[in-house]
Parts: structure tokens; sequence; C-alpha cells
């Protein structure tokens, strides 16, 4: 019996579907668009090693693709996806796009079989149309889930929702206002870093409580237009736009072109009151408050973060644990929401005063007697620079994990290569984004050069000793 015809049916679906996940994998971290996989990739030699030279493989080798596929292709797929520190993550709609492909995968090879319609296997064909089936299907799924969203958020007639947007510290920002406003209200806040449209229809679909008095939502955006469009959604009544700076250059080219699609977010028919910080416009407007001048006689250290402020006519002092002078500017923020919702200088002075630090972003962990700066989800040079500066307080050897600045430029990287220069003792670089670069320019007691993230555990087990600090500054998943 020739079983050839038997493994090469089998071979051609398996190959589809390695195809098809290397392609949702993409899609996912991209916001599945395909442009930017395309364009905006950090990592094209990817699309050639996992995905080009196999397809024109497919097609060049014959019966011969058929040990190469399970003895090259398969493989090399197989170790890149275990390799990811951000694997594909199995929504719905990643579901929906596998079942899709693999039953049209299916469908084309019995027809082929059966019919005889070609000699080969099709490969491209159920990818292309998956693709465009899945976009359509995806589209529409879309369309009725915002209509839904927008019904919910029409039936919560006493709901008040406050927008968060910025270049720099958004998910700190709606995680201060959330825990301050909670000292008086019902407060539901967005969770982890959820900021696209996608995203907000589905928690609001899905997570907003019915009893909730104030939703607060972080915006983000990667296109012009994509604030706006989370605007139209919500129509929030009030907004704060924070610190905007060359965050996402590569996407948006000029720094004026950030500042505009941040402050999209004002174009809201309910609006009654817009938080927006100076390093974005003075141009004035009656529903404008400007912020980022008041914090007075600011004291960042180690242990936590003082500073003064004007509430109504008394100017009060503040006490909070969250690490970092930075922080103020959207501690401040929430002081400003609170005062606007009716709360009082002791209920705010209170609230602040209990705030605890967001997870991973200059979150202190005492461990095994080393102090350990957690600033992971933090990718700002202010942010970074604060955290070195904190670092250079202490009495101990300094040691900093970081990739560098992502989505940003050399000369912001040069800055802080600067500034880990005139502090740390040892400085492990991770991920081959900036690599060259620090490469370059680090002139540390100690440089670590780690393009493998997967080694940073043993090689700080090797290096750091008790009596340390550690900052981990910024992170950055592997296809970047």
């Amino acid at each position: 019996m020739d079983y050839l015809p038997l493994l090469a049916f089998v071979t051609n679906f398996l190959f589809v579907m390695s195809l098809g996940w290397y392609l949702i994998t993409n899609l996912q971290w991209y916001d599945y668009r395909i442009e930017r996989v395309v364009q905006r990739h950090h990592k094209t030699w990817w699309h050639i090693v996992y995905f080009l030279i196999p397809f024109v493989l497919y097609y060049v080798a014959g019966n011969y693709f058929i040990p190469a596929f399970y003895a090259l292709v398969l493989p090399a797929i197989v170790l890149w996806h275990r390799k990811l520190d951000k694997k594909l993550v199995l929504t719905w709609r990643v579901k929906r796009f596998l079942i899709l492909l693999g039953s049209i995968t299916l469908f084309l090879n019995l027809m082929s079989a059966l019919k005889g319609w070609g000699e080969t296997y099709s490969v491209l064909i159920p990818l292309v149309m998956t693709y465009v089936l899945s976009t359509g299907i995806e589209k529409f799924l879309f369309l009725a889930y915002k209509k839904q969203a927008k019904k919910k958020i029409a039936s919560m007639q006493d709901l008040t929702i406050v927008c968060v947007t910025g270049s720099y510290g958004k998910t700190s920002m709606k995680n201060f206002i959330a825990q301050v406003l909670g000292a008086k209200f019902n407060v539901y806040a967005t969770p982890r870093s959820v900021n696209t449209l996608a995203g907000i229809i589905r928690d609001v679909n899905e997570s907003l409580p019915s009893d909730t008095q104030v939703y607060i939502c972080e915006a983000g955006a990667r296109e012009v237009g994509d604030i706006y469009a989370i605007a139209q959604l919500l129509h929030p009544q009030i907004v704060v736009v924070g610190k905007v700076g060359p965050q996402h250059m590569e996407y948006f080219k000029t720094l004026d072109r950030i500042k505009r699609t941040k402050l999209e977010i004002i174009h809201s028919n309910r609006l009654k009151r817009a938080f927006v910080h100076t390093s974005v416009t003075d141009e004035p407007h009656d529903k404008v408050t400007f912020f980022g001048d008041e914090i007075q006689n600011l004291c960042a250290t180690l242990e936590g973060t003082d500073f003064d402020m004007t509430v109504g006519d008394e100017t009060i002092h503040f006490h909070t644990s969250v690490l970092g002078g930075f922080q103020t500017i959207n501690i401040n923020a929430a002081i400003l929401i609170a005062q606007e919702l009716g709360m009082n200088a002791q209920e705010i002075a209170s609230a602040v005063n209990g705030l605890k630090s967001v997870e991973h972003r200059l979150e202190r962990i005492d461990a095994g007697g080393k102090i350990i700066l957690d600033d992971g989800y933090n990718g700002n040079i202010d942010g970074m620079l604060e955290g070195v500066r904190l670092c250079s307080l202490h009495s101990g050897r300094k040691v900093i994990v970081t990739p560098g600045l992502v989505e940003s430029t050399d000369e912001l990287n040069s800055q802080l290569i600067a500034a880990i220069n005139e502090v740390f003792d040892i400085a492990i670089i991770t991920g081959q984004l900036n690599a060259l670069q620090f490469d370059k320019e680090l002139k540390v007691p100690q440089k670590i050069m780690l393009a493998d993230k997967s080694q940073m555990v043993k090689t700080l087990g090797e290096v750091t000793r008790a009596g340390d600090i550690i900052l981990f500054a910024n992170d950055a998943p592997n296809f970047i």
C-alpha cells in the first residue's frame, strides 16, 4: 500500500497550520493589523526564516519537502514558539482563526485528493482565504460588540467616565485615580494595560459592573484616530492628558502628531472638565485645566515620596509609599479629579497616604538581603532616569537590568546610558534591539550583554549578592 499520498496530505495540513500559528501570533502582537506585521515588525528576519523560506521550500523541494518538514521546518517553528516570552494567547478570536484555517485546509486537501484539482496541495490559498474571511467575521462581531457596549453605557445614566491618556504613566495614573476615588465612590477601572478600542469594548461588555459610579478608562494609540474612536465610544465627562513626549515615534514620526492624537480624547459631547499636562499645549479653553506645576517641596527617596500641593484654598502635605518623584504628576491628576468630584482635602490626603505601588512600576521588593526595584513596565526616559536616581541613593552595589528604551530614539538611549555610567557597578543588557548602542557607549565596571533573557535569572544569581540594589528598568518581549 502506498502511504505517500496520505503522508503528503497530513504534512500539508500540519505545514499550513504551523504557518497559520506563526501568522496569528504576529497579528496578535501587532493589534491584528497585517500592515504592522509587515512594515513595523522589529525582527523582519523572522518572516524570512519561519515563513518565506519554508513556503518557497514547499514548492521547490517536491517529495523531499516531507522529510525536510519533519526534520527542519516543524522543529524550527516549535523551538521559535518555545523561546517566546510573550506566547500566543488563545482568545476566541485566535480559536476562530485556527478552526477556520483547519477547516478550509482540510476541505481544499480533500477536494484536491478526490477531484484531482491539483498535483500539489495548496498552502497560500487557505492562508489567504482564512485571513480574509477571519477579518470579515471579526469586523462584523466588532460592530455587534461595539453596539452592545454603547447600549450598556447609555443604560448607566448616573455613570461618570474618566478617560486617561498620555505618552507616559497612563496605567499608573489610572490606578492612582481609581485608588483615590475608591475611598468615596464605587469605582471600576480597566484592568492591566487594556487601552485599545477593542479591549475597552470587551471590558465594558464583560466586566463593567452595573452599580459602578465612576468608570476609569485608559486610552492608548498607535495611529492618529485611535483615541478619537475611544472618545466616541465612551463620551467621557472627565478626561486627563498626561505628560507627552517622544514615545512611539516610529509610529507617529513627529511630536506634534503625538500631541494632536492624545488631544483627541477631548472630543466628547459630554465633556465637563479636561485636565491637560503643560507639556501638551498651552491653548486655553473654558473646559481645560492645565496641571503639572503644582507640586512643591518634593522629596522622593527609597522610602517613599513627600510633597506639598494646594487643594482648594489650603496647602496640604502629602506622603505616599509610592516611589518616584515623576509619579507626583500622576498623583496630581488624581487629586484634581477627586476635587472635581467633590472630595474634600482631608479625604484626598488620606487616600493619597494609602496609595499602593502599581505592579512592575518602581515597585520595591526586599528579598534575600537585596533591594529590588521592579520598573519592568515603565518604558519612558523620565521614569527610567528617576529609577537610576533612586538607586544612586543606595550605599551598596548597584545593578541594572534593561533593554534600554523601546520605540524611542538613539539620543534618549544615549541620555539613559550616560546616567547608568554615573551610577551602576553592573549593567545587564537584555535583547538585541539596543545592544550595539549599549555595548559601544556603556562604561560601567561590569557589562553583561544577554541576547537571550532566559539566562537572566542564572546571571543575576552569579553576579549579585546581599546588600545590592537591583533595578529592572523596562522590559521588552523578545519579538522586539
